[in-house]
């Protein structure tokens, strides 16, 4: 006779400190919902961040009373501890955990942990900051998540949209994999996990969400940024030194550049050199004639044809007069990244050391034109020369 297979096991984490007020009606509408309607198995494990009022004595009381639920307390505080602590020693298939004051719709929790189940993904995040996402929260808090996002976005090169929504989940093999490398043990315990995930190649879900701003929220919001601030700090050093090596699936070891990048990247990185000393070398000699904002004009409107061309022909391989004129119009959007850079740079530069040196704005000129380069590439890969978009052109 067959043995009946496992019932898929998912761990709820629900990180608590001097949360007595909500946590016995939390926890008891949490294990409600999942017995009435999740379809898997579910364990709700209480873990008390060394709290000092009742909270540990409510969460026992929780753990007797209801089927499933359970606590582990812990004497030193901080969330990204806690869920250290019991995401390491979990046996369940998936691990996630939620905010107390359940803050997120519940109805989104199934399709949080579904892909995990089904191994299409990795890790899962409940986002704030899609279109499909009905959020009611104050402008103050609003602005400095978007803010803290952008920033992720920008200067960490993050692709997932919204590291602090407090509902989160990941197949226990991977999380287990990474946790030795994530360093910070509370508030940016999350960024950090998702940043070291997206580093190795791991596939992050993301699920829009219904969420409600607790008014009583007690998180310390400028200490909480500048730790996260200087926990970016030290994921970027890591990053850079090669640091925090993990293993991670077959498939993603197996993972290679997009088709054509390998070709691609070098011939990019040639004619933007070549590019760049051209404009340098034409800023330098009108720079003589005229002011630097409109000799770093000049310049830049020429290297930027000269680009487009040059990188239509080599880097992507478009031939023929076919869709020349729309490709130096498209590419035109570039050079308006790099103008607003460069100019802004420059401009900069001038209320900050009035008189400096045609060197000093020389260098001021080649930094900015060094992030518009990236910009370039990004938009010449996926919009100007996007395949799907140049059908029509000679090959």
């Amino acid at each position: 006779m067959t043995a009946p297979a496992r019932t898929r096991l998912v761990e709820i984490v629900v990180p608590v400190y001097n949360e007595q007020r909500v946590l016995a009606e939390s926890v008891r509408r949490l294990h409600a919902y999942l017995t009435a309607t999740f379809p898997y198995g579910f364990r709700i494990t209480i873990a008390d961040n060394a709290s000092t009022d009742a909270t540990w004595r409510v969460a026992t009381g929780l753990g007797r009373e209801l089927s499933h639920v359970h606590a582990v307390h812990l004497d030193v505080k901080g969330r990204g501890r806690a869920l250290r602590r019991v995401w390491s020693a979990s046996d369940a298939d998936v691990v996630a955990y939620m905010d107390v004051d359940l803050s997120t719709d519940l109805d989104a929790f199934l399709p949080l942990v579904a892909p995990l189940l089904s191994g299409h993904s990795d890790l899962a995040i409940g986002t704030r900051l899609s279109r499909g996402s009905n959020v009611v929260r104050g402008p103050k808090r609003e602005f400095i998540s978007r803010t803290y996002n952008l920033l992720l976005r920008s200067a960490m090169g993050a692709r997932f949209s919204d590291a602090q929504c407090g509902f989160k989940a990941a197949r226990t093999e991977i999380v287990q994999a990474l946790l030795p490398a994530v360093e910070d043990e509370e508030w940016f315990f999350d960024t950090e996990l998702l940043l070291l995930a997206e580093r190795h190649g791991l596939r992050i879900h993301e699920v829009p969400v219904d969420w409600v701003d607790d008014p009583d929220s007690r998180v310390d919001i400028v200490r909480t940024a500048k730790d996260d601030l200087r926990g970016m700090a030290r994921v970027a050093r890591k990053t850079l030194s090669g640091a925090a090596r993990i293993p991670v699936p077959p498939r993603v070891q197996r993972a290679q550049l997009p088709s054509g990048m390998a070709r691609q990247l070098p011939s990019f990185a040639v004619i933007g050199v070549l590019c760049t000393l051209a404009h340098l070398g034409l800023f330098v000699l009108l720079r003589s004639v005229m002011p630097a904002v409109a000799a770093n004009a000049v310049a830049l409107l020429v290297t930027a044809v000269a680009n487009t061309a040059a990188n239509r022909r080599f880097t992507f391989g478009v031939t023929g007069r076919t869709g020349a004129l729309r490709h130096q119009l498209e590419g035109g959007m570039a050079f308006l990244v790099g103008l607003l850079l460069s100019t802004g740079g420059l401009t900069l530069l001038g209320y900050l050391m009035p008189g400096a040196s045609a060197t000093v704005q020389a260098a001021a000129v080649i930094a900015a034109n060094a992030l518009a380069t990236l910009v370039r590439f990004l938009l010449m890969r996926t919009w100007v020369f996007n395949p799907r978009r140049a059908k029509g052109a000679g090959r």
